[in-house]
């Protein structure tokens, strides 16, 4: 296993999720070399590209916690680490879905993937459908497998104990945030704390705050700790989701993965739109009308640079910048006034900077 001090590699978890993998093959090939071939693609989307964030917060929450990377234990605290992985790439497989996304950082989305594979092997029936339906079940499969990861870790049993109701939390919220976002999306909702309800379950909670106390349940953290990771987990991982929001409207392609202006096209109800809304009403209502007008409809590349514009000239995009950097600074001094040892508040201070100031 691979190291950088105490903070785990990106390699070290690739090689946990590959390792669980290659436990599944054996039984994905009885079941014939379709459904073999369909669970390959979930290995290679999990395992191609991402930043593992998820997996470094929860590990760096046990370190913090006074966990020990030279303890025996240390392999299977990060095998349940990893089972982060599994539960992130099952929201990324059905959002793609229900934005109909085309792609997902930089290569074709599940859903296309499979379309793609009903074409080749000439199956019978719509391509399309076949291509939803087959990225819904693997997309539900990962989610299943992300809790066997967890389960089948080799943590001890009083680990375990500790570790379900914040495991339970986390995949619960995140379904709630998927369906918070949906409805929201659907009714055209436009307030600020509509948006941020979102950003609270959808990413916040599974991004950073449940991993970092997923891995102060697995050291047996005190309360106190437990309630500064949450502190500081709840306000970067809304940081991060604002951060999200302008690369979905202000983002390069080339970098991010994912076609510039989507967030607008989709018609998702960020922060940024609701800001952006509400300082409109009030300072440019021609402004207001246009982006109503607008978004969720296919824009033309003007009616994506106008939209930037308004963004940016009602002073949308300049208060969601000062909000994220408010957060980061507020979540960085609960972080260095709690009990977590030293080296972990350095490394959770600088993944903090990371994931605020990402490009994507």
């Amino acid at each position: 296993m691979s190291y950088l001090g105490t903070a785990v590699e990106p390699a070290a978890i690739d090689a946990a999720i590959s390792d669980f993998f290659a436990e599944r093959r054996a039984e994905a090939a009885s079941l014939g070399e379709d459904f073999a071939a369909t669970v390959g693609e979930l290995e290679n989307y999990v395992l191609r590209g991402g930043k593992r964030v998820r997996p470094t917060f929860a590990w760096l929450g046990w370190i913090g916690a006074g966990g020990d990377p030279d303890d025996p234990v240390a392999p299977a605290v990060l095998r349940a680490c990893a089972g982060f992985e599994l539960l992130h790439a099952s929201g990324l497989i059905h959002d793609d879905i229900i934005d109909a996304s085309r792609t997902r950082r930089g290569h074709p989305a599940a859903h296309v993937v499979f379309a793609e594979r009903h074409r080749m092997r000439r199956f019978s029936g719509d391509p399309g459908a076949f291509g939803a339906g087959a990225a819904i079940l693997v997309g539900d499969l990962a989610l299943v497998w992300s809790d066997v990861m967890v389960r089948a870790s080799g943590l001890p049993a009083d680990a375990q104990t500790r570790l379900g109701p914040v495991w339970s939390a986390v995949r619960y919220e995140v379904m709630y945030g998927q369906l918070l976002d949906l409805i929201s999306q659907a009714s055209d909702e436009e307030g600020v704390d509509a948006a941020l309800l979102v950003d609270q379950y959808k990413t916040a909670s599974y991004t950073v705050e449940r991993p970092l106390q997923f891995g102060a349940a697995i050291a047996g953290a005190d309360a106190g700790l437990v309630d500064a990771y949450r502190a500081f987990g709840a306000d970067i991982g809304i940081a991060f989701q604002l951060r999200d929001d302008l690369l979905g409207v202000f983002g390069d392609p080339a970098v991010t993965g994912k076609p510039s202006g989507d967030d607008l096209r989709e018609g998702k109800r960020t922060v940024l739109l609701a800001t952006a809304l509400k300082r409109a009403d009030a300072c440019d209502p021609r402004a207001a009308a246009f982006l109503r007008a607008t978004i969720g409809t296919d824009l033309t590349g003007d009616d994506l640079a106008r939209a930037r514009a308004v963004l940016t000239d009602v002073g949308a995009v300049q208060h969601i910048e000062r909000e994220i950097e408010r957060r980061a600074d507020q979540a960085v001094a609960v972080l260095e006034a709690s009990s977590a040892t030293g080296f972990a508040k350095q490394q959770l201070a600088a993944l903090a900077t990371k994931a605020t100031q990402r490009a994507h």
